[in-house]
């Protein structure tokens, strides 16, 4: 089966309300989708040479959220966890991200974005989905996680409390996610601000050799088991914040576990 006939039959198999015309209710496109697959594929197993361990653990259907941290310079890491799911998981699932706000004022970034499913990082956004049964992507540690310089590149800085308040009212399992390489790939030393407000970005990272293009290292993503908490959402931030750490801590464990599985692939030249 040639690649782009394969990547419209994992489109073809998403368990998602396509209309005649190939759009979701969400105007999600099959046609963007697969375009989209198409180069994220590419990357994904050629040039970062993803290996994912756990995907087992993230549900085959019904909500859950896939939460995770940023690993420094940009959100390669959210691209290569979307790729994961749609290349890993039988049957496919779209992971739907809350994209920065910045994204849907670049040039035909709204139009991707929407097509793809990647939608504005609004709480409306990310209810409607999880009560429509999807998979939604969560990075709490935001703008200041892909702000991480290459010396803090496996750290965690401080999550927001509002994914686990919305999953305690939706009733929705976490996946924790831990992924390595993307510091590596970006391997940031400052982030101009200035630059970035000229350009309309929160900042841009600026590497070694100048340009932020990503390097081909190779990056390793691990799932942990779902996570359960009892709660309506409403308890007080003690008790929210109680669980944001315990989340935050098995991510951190995840990071650790990643770290060595690839060090150790590496070693053996394992690394696809």
């Amino acid at each position: 089966m040639a690649k782009d006939e394969a990547v419209r039959d994992l489109v073809n198999r998403l368990e998602l309300p396509f209309n005649a015309l190939g759009v979701d209710p969400y105007g999600i496109s099959k046609k963007h989708l697969a375009t989209g697959f198409s180069i994220l594929g590419w990357m994904y197993r050629k040039y970062f040479r993803v290996h994912a361990v756990g995907v087992e653990n993230v549900p085959k259907r019904g909500r859950a959220m896939l939460v995770g941290n940023h690993s420094g310079g940009y959100a390669l890491d959210g691209a290569m966890v979307i790729a994961s799911m749609m290349l890993e998981m039988e049957p496919p699932r779209l992971a739907q991200g809350m994209a920065e706000k910045f994204i849907n004022q670049l040039p035909i970034g709204s139009l991707w974005s929407s097509r793809t499913g990647q939608f504005t990082g609004l709480p409306e956004h990310a209810e409607r989905l999880l009560l429509d049964d999807r998979l939604l992507m969560v990075f709490p540690e935001g703008a200041k996680g892909t702000a991480k310089l290459y010396k803090e590149r496996y750290s965690l800085v401080d999550f927001g409390t509002g994914f686990v308040r919305l999953a305690l009212k939706t009733k929705t399992p976490i996946v924790p996610l831990g992924f390595v390489g993307g510091g590596d790939a970006v391997p940031t030393v400052m982030n101009s601000y200035a630059l970035g407000k000229i350009m309309g970005v929160p900042y841009v990272p600026v590497t070694p050799y100048g340009v932020a293009l990503p390097l081909p290292v190779p990056c390793e993503v691990h799932y942990g088991a779902p996570m359960v908490f009892e709660g309506s959402g409403d308890e007080d931030d003690v008790v929210i914040k109680g669980y944001v750490e315990q989340v935050k801590s098995r991510i951190a464990e995840l990071i650790d576990a990643a770290r060595t599985n690839r060090r150790s692939r590496l070693k053996r030249g394992g690394a696809r």
